[in-house]
């Protein structure tokens, strides 16, 4: 049978990530401009003051888009460039810019995927506490609903946040994203909670004032629990990891801590004493009705049955093919999470994250010979196809290729490579890798070269 017909197929990329023009036409700065400034927070001290440069190649990133085939493009829009405090003041040259983004995708057949958070919060805001503030939710409506009245006459696909679990957790818990902070179990959780309010405002505001009909969803992430083997106690064991997890942890968040809320109304057991004791009030507004579920998916771990903890996690072999960014290669994630997921949530899925981080260069002959990518695509791809043909070809409604353009990758500056295009960070120059003419021969078979 294969993927359905309409199966979309598209790649993605972030603002901060892509778009340079830092301090351009009014943007304002978001945390990821302080901290990637900060000394010793990024490799290299690398920061995304150009990164791309894409915020003055859009054309030309455009017509890569065009060659490479994609059906839909899925961007995030920078908040600062909107707002440069954040609220109150707009800016119309940032509006301007996304306009001419959004026209240009649709003058080329591309359909528009937007992001409206892909981590690069307000920098004022976040010194008037940020997530942990009770205004938070409120700030990110008031952002929300000025996109919604600029773009919603041409935009109908719509992603309130990106990987809220790995925000928080990097840039709150641990410290390694940004704003670089350690804080305390309870301060995390509350800013989760702030952060899940913001989300279930955002899709009612885009319900009340769209001007087309929209379609709306929010993208979690994580490593994927895969049974050890196809015994039933196993995938069992899996589905506990997935949405119910044992370890004890409450800021190591992961696909059911986002995706039980939002969509069944319910915190994990484990947040309870940590969550406002008024948290209750705020389900109605966290649970919304969503259209999809987008999941970003690099990698997974196995678990077996245990009696007394539910699941315990298997460890991976010595000499287990990695990414360059020390991620198992764990093609059957692709088959498992969204598998899970469906079977929970009874919507379709996205698959609006997926990619190999490698060492890529121009070769003498001028071109990028990233086999390995090929090779990637081609396994993972093949297990989501495996599950379409099991059932599931209804509700896997497309992939997203992660990244179009190599990029500003966070804390680990420019070293580790996404894209299916290669950047030259010094002269901007793009070439498009094997893997992105690979993948144009993919979307045009829809898959059948699997």
């Amino acid at each position: 049978m294969g993927f359905k017909e309409d199966f979309v197929w598209g790649t993605a990329t972030a603002s901060y990530q892509i778009e340079g023009g830092a301090y351009q036409d009014g943007r304002g700065l978001s945390i990821w401009d302080e901290f990637s400034h900060t000394p010793g927070k990024t490799r290299f001290g690398d920061n995304g003051d150009n990164a791309c440069d894409s915020y003055n190649r859009l054309e030309e990133d455009i017509m890569i888009l065009k060659g490479l085939g994609v059906k839909s493009y899925r961007f995030s829009i920078s908040w600062t460039r909107i707002f440069p405090k954040g609220v109150g003041e707009i800016n119309p040259l940032g509006i301007a810019y996304y306009d001419k983004l959004i026209d240009s995708l649709i003058e080329n057949n591309i359909t528009p995927f937007v992001t409206l958070f892909h981590w690069d919060y307000p920098l004022e805001l976040y010194y008037r506490g940020g997530w942990l503030s009770e205004d938070s939710p409120k700030w990110f409506e008031e952002y929300v609903k000025v996109i919604v009245d600029k773009f919603s006459d041409r935009v109908q696909y719509w992603i309130t946040q990106n990987e809220p679990e790995c925000y928080i957790c990097n840039g709150l818990d641990i410290g390694r994203h940004a704003p670089g902070l350690t804080l305390p179990r309870k301060q995390v959780i509350r800013a989760w909670h702030h952060n899940l309010i913001a989300h279930g405002l955002a899709v009612k505001t885009i319900r009340d004032h769209a001007k087309l009909k929209p379609f709306i969803g929010i993208v979690s992430c994580g490593e994927t629990p895969m049974p050890a083997t196809n015994n039933g106690k196993d995938i069992q064991a899996a589905i506990k990891a997935m949405f119910n997890k044992n370890d004890g942890a409450t800021t190591n968040l992961s696909f059911g801590d986002l995706l039980d809320p939002v969509i069944l109304g319910k915190y994990p057991d484990r947040f309870i004493s940590l969550l406002p004791t008024d948290y209750k009030k705020d389900m109605p507004i966290i649970k919304q009705s969503l259209d999809f579920i987008g999941l970003n998916l690099y990698t997974g771990f196995y678990v077996k049955y245990d009696e007394r903890l539910g699941y315990v996690r298997q460890e991976t072999l010595t000499g287990k093919e990695e990414t360059s960014v020390e991620w198992k290669i764990e093609p059957k994630c692709l088959y498992w999470a969204p598998k899970m997921v469906i079977d929970r949530y009874n919507l379709p899925v996205y698959i609006t994250e997926n990619g190999l981080a490698n060492n890529d260069w121009v070769c003498q002959d001028g071109k990028v010979h990233d086999m390995q990518r090929v090779d990637f695509m081609n396994r993972y791809l093949k297990e989501l196809l495996v599950l379409a043909n099991e059932g599931y070809r209804e509700k896997l409604a497309g992939y997203f290729h992660w990244s179009m353009l190599d990029n500003y990758e966070w804390a680990r500056g420019y070293a580790k490579r996404f894209g299916l295009v290669h950047v030259d960070f010094t002269t901007f120059k793009r070439t498009i890798k094997e893997s992105g003419y690979h993948y144009k021969k993919i979307i045009k078979s829809n898959g059948n070269i699997l």
